[in-house]
């Protein structure tokens, strides 16, 4: 059986490339493990900021937030890089992993 794990990752605050480097990074972790990686990353035109406007999205993080979560069924376990539990959706991405029993591993 494939298991499957997704990042939890803070990114407000961060550049572009401070968070590539931290998710490869994790990537990396959890690929040595044998996990395969679940998408939590949405850059599809679906979530672009005029596809959102049209759609009538007014809470664009919890849009976000709520694919992650819908994701997140996907998983065997969560990733969670360091800075998560000052990040709004990634501490409700932490709650929901542990009431619904995911294995929770941190970032060293």
């Amino acid at each position: 059986m494939i298991k499957k794990a997704m990042l939890s990752q803070p990114m407000a605050g961060k550049t572009d490339e401070e968070i590539v480097a931290t998710r490869e990074a994790a990537i990396k972790a959890l690929e040595a493990e044998g996990y395969e990686i679940v998408n939590t990353l949405f850059t599809d035109e679906w979530y672009s900021s005029e596809s959102m406007k049209e759609r009538g999205v007014v809470q664009i993080p919890l849009c976000f937030l709520a694919k992650s979560l819908e994701n997140m069924s996907l998983c065997h376990a969560a990733y969670f890089c360091k800075g998560w539990e000052n990040a709004r959706g990634c501490r409700i991405e932490h709650e929901a992993a542990k009431e619904y029993g995911l294995k929770i591993i941190y970032e060293e």
